[in-house]
């Protein structure tokens, strides 16, 4: 069995690193590794010579069984993979259904670990979480490069300074730790979320739970935010609002898995904001919550700096695919026995996973 491990083309994460590989490899399980796919991740190839053979992208492509990759494969290269390789990757086929047709057509199986169910069995394997967190965390740390003034209160022979005050919407994994990371910061933080088993992991952070009556019941959701009545999005926006003008930082993180994310910050609320305030949107790649946002740049609406970046978890790379790396070693145990691969489809996990069927 042999697993390979392409460089990303535009990501500085790499899918798994070599404290994890030599939790599985062996004689029977071998690892192949592209050249200096590990360098933006400060993992060089040297660090991957006990564990891993070091080729190049073409050998890889041949003689591998299971390819793993954080971003998936572009399209033309799928013709380049023998038939029956296994590609683990992030597919979304929720976003863009066609990637299953183009890897049946290639005679490849592709397992989607974004689709892992969101259980506590399946836990171990959630890469989503993963990189929430991260991205939650580095939100923080980019509002603050950004953001011109301090987060905690400052105390000087010069004078006093107040402490900034953050507003997180969206208390998911990612809200959640953009909350921790801003409280250790030393800012007063409020979060947001419509989900109302919220309240409490928010307020055990030392943060204000802002509560708007009248939600959707989530309880069936496994985790995901879910499709609110017009009223209630009414209402939360007069709420956000009001909570936005009194704010310098805010981190948005709401998103609905398949659809647009919802707009929280529409144009005039962001009108009512204070000159030098900062958003970090973390929903920009699927619409943004902001409605000024756009991926992957910088706006700035009278005086507001508006940060779209969805990949903050590839900005910390070496973490990221540390975690990236357990999630697919908890995957990987599952369909490898003894050497061999092995998709059992009574497996919910895998089921849930084989995008391919």
């Amino acid at each position: 069995m042999k697993i390979g491990i392409p460089k990303e083309s535009q990501d500085n994460r790499i899918a798994m690193v070599p404290a994890t590989m030599k939790k599985i490899a062996s004689e029977q399980v071998i690892f192949l590794v592209e050249n200096n796919a590990g360098v933006n991740a400060s993992l060089p190839d040297t660090t991957f010579s006990e564990v891993a053979t070091i080729t190049d992208r073409a050998t890889i492509f041949q003689d591998a069984d299971i390819i793993v990759s954080v971003n998936p494969l572009e399209d033309a290269e799928l013709s380049k993979l023998k038939k029956g390789t296994l590609l683990i990757s992030m597919f979304a086929p929720y976003v863009d259904d066609s990637i299953i047709g183009k890897l049946k057509d290639h005679g490849l199986q592709g397992v989607s670990m974004d689709m892992i169910p969101r259980t506590s069995l399946a836990q171990a394997m959630d890469i989503l979480s993963s990189m929430a967190a991260v991205a939650g965390y580095k939100a923080v740390l980019t509002a603050a490069n950004h953001l011109p003034r301090y987060f905690p209160m400052m105390i000087t022979a010069a004078g006093s300074i107040r402490p900034a005050k953050v507003l997180v919407l969206g208390a998911g994994v990612a809200g959640l730790q953009a909350i921790a990371t801003a409280r250790r910061l030393g800012s007063m933080v409020e979060a947001f979320d419509v989900r109302k088993a919220a309240k409490e992991e928010v307020e055990s952070l030392g943060a204000k739970f802002v509560e708007v009556e009248g939600a959707a019941d989530d309880s069936a959701a496994g985790g995901y935010a879910v499709e609110q009545s017009e009223e209630f999005i009414k209402r939360q926006r007069a709420e956000v609002q009001n909570r936005a003008a009194k704010a310098d930082v805010i981190i948005t993180t709401a998103q609905v898995r398949g659809r647009k994310a919802p707009i929280l910050l529409p144009k005039e609320t962001v009108d009512k904001m204070k000159t030098g305030s900062v958003v970090v949107d973390l929903a920009s790649s699927t619409g943004g919550n902001c409605e000024l946002s756009k991926d992957n740049e910088i706006v700035i609406h009278n005086g507001v700096k508006i940060i779209g970046n969805s990949a903050l978890a590839s900005d910390m790379p070496q973490d990221a695919s540390t975690l990236f790396s357990n999630n697919i070693l908890n995957f990987l145990k599952l369909i490898i026995k003894d050497g061999e691969m092995v998709l059992d489809m009574e497996n919910e996990i895998i089921k849930s996973a084989l995008i391919t069927g």
